[in-house]
């Protein structure tokens, strides 16, 4: 079986709505879009909605038993949960050669033509992860044993009570109503995904016959279309750029071929997304605050930053935009020190300049760097190595981290607009959210 080295997207979904393989998605220019009107991707997974569901949530359950098996396990040891695991990541062994060669043979013709040599470092990483996840695997498979996890009632089971036990942990047990409390936001996320990436499916597949029916009344062919709309007016050719473009005729088509989309969307979750203390620009008492987890070292909170700067300034006066970190430490060495660096300028005044620096130059942020971009903007040095290697800015840090771990927060950047979830990152996007929670 090929494994999928560089880009592997599991979608999953959770109480989708059952909509019938003939029922109609979406309609324009008097045509009706089914699922037979969808890519052969995009109608295999509109066709497995509820076996994905179904999936997912026993796969949050599995992760549920095993984070108590881990917590009770440590109360035995009188040790953090985390450190039971250290030794069992310590005993992975380095891959072979054989193996190296074995993953790079197999994603050949995905690598774009770089050699062995130039993916060998992300070969290893990968194989090492797999073997970490085994091992891991195979501990709590010993813990189950252990203290005797018993399965009670299937998640999936029609007509569940609240009340009513899942799985029993020796004398502990997880019910129905705290799984679907302690899990609510993941759910929620994966009905998004699959939602999202139906949809995205289901407009690509509009869009093809729209810019078809333009190009007949224009007498022009498809390609002279995308031309006319998309390159012949591009100036800066920025993926932005050229996003932004392609939205514009998408709306423009879907306005004047009167398109619906009757695809149904999941329901919103909304949770109370705790502001701290943390950087913040806008009116204390605006009508809608905005919250974005970040990691300093993540290209993609990079893009997205001043797409939320430019978004919101859109809005004067009617925003609150506040940052709180999430460096996601397993990936990027550096996120966490960078997050460090950002709270000691802010201690002096300067938190926006200097992460505008950082997202930046997301190649250097050592040590050394980190001091440079402070000297860049005025701040007083000795203060800020002081704050920097102090225990002060490093717990507020842990503190968003935990909290974001709380909300579900598992990628950066991820972004709450009035408590709800953005799913999607592009200036529509962020538009339309505050635009939605502005009207409530």
């Amino acid at each position: 079986m090929k494994v999928s080295l560089f880009f592997l997207t599991i979608l999953f979904a959770v109480q989708v709505p059952a909509q019938a393989p003939d029922a109609i998605l979406a309609t324009a220019a008097g045509k009706n879009f089914t699922a037979a009107s969808l890519s052969v991707e995009g109608e295999n997974l509109y066709a497995k909605q509820k076996q994905l569901a179904a999936d997912f949530r026993s796969q949050q359950l599995e992760q549920m038993t095993a984070e108590m098996l881990l917590e009770d396990e440590a109360k035995t040891r009188s040790v953090k949960p985390e450190a039971l695991l250290a030794p069992v990541h310590t005993k992975v062994a380095e891959p072979t050669a054989k193996e190296i060669q074995s993953i790079y043979d197999l994603n050949r013709a995905d690598l774009g033509g770089r050699t062995l040599e130039e993916t060998r470092p992300e070969i290893i990483q990968f194989l090492k992860r797999a073997a970490s996840q085994k091992a891991i695997d195979d501990y709590i498979g010993a813990l189950r044993e252990k203290y005797k996890v018993t399965t009670v009632k299937d998640v999936n089971a029609a007509g569940l009570k609240p009340f009513e036990t899942l799985v029993t942990i020796g004398s502990e047990s997880i019910t129905v109503q705290e799984f679907e409390t302690k899990n609510a936001a993941q759910l929620n996320d994966r009905e998004f995904d699959i939602y999202l990436n139906l949809r995205a499916d289901l407009e690509a597949s509009m869009m093809s016959v729209l810019v078809a029916e333009e190009a007949k009344a224009l007498s022009i062919d498809a390609s002279s279309v995308l031309a006319t709309e998309v390159t012949d007016k591009m100036r800066a050719y920025t993926d932005e750029e050229r996003v932004g473009l392609e939205d514009a005729l998408k709306k423009k088509l879907f306005a004047k071929y009167n398109a619906k989309i009757l695809l149904k969307q999941p329901p919103d979750y909304i949770q109370k997304i705790s502001v701290d203390d943390d950087p913040a620009t806008g009116p204390l008492d605006a009508p809608v605050t905005v919250v974005m987890f970040s990691d300093f070292q993540c290209s993609a909170c990079s893009a997205t930053h001043p797409i939320l700067k430019r978004t919101i300034a859109e809005f004067p006066g009617k925003v609150r935009f506040v940052v709180r970190d999430y460096p996601l430490t397993e990936l990027h060495d550096h996120a966490f020190r960078a997050a460090l660096a950002a709270n000691a300028a802010r201690a002096q005044g300067k938190f926006f300049e200097y992460i505008d620096i950082l997202y930046a130059n997301q190649n250097a942020l050592d040590d050394a760097s980190l001091k440079k971009y402070a000297a860049r903007l005025g701040l007083n040095l000795k203060q800020f190595e002081l704050d920097l290697n102090g225990e002060k800015l490093a717990a507020e840090v842990r503190k968003d981290m935990a909290d974001g771990l709380s909300y579900g927060v598992s990628w950066t950047p991820t972004i709450y607009i009035n408590g709800v979830k953005l799913h999607r990152s592009g200036a529509e996007d962020l538009r339309g959210a505050i635009n939605k929670a502005l009207q409530k």
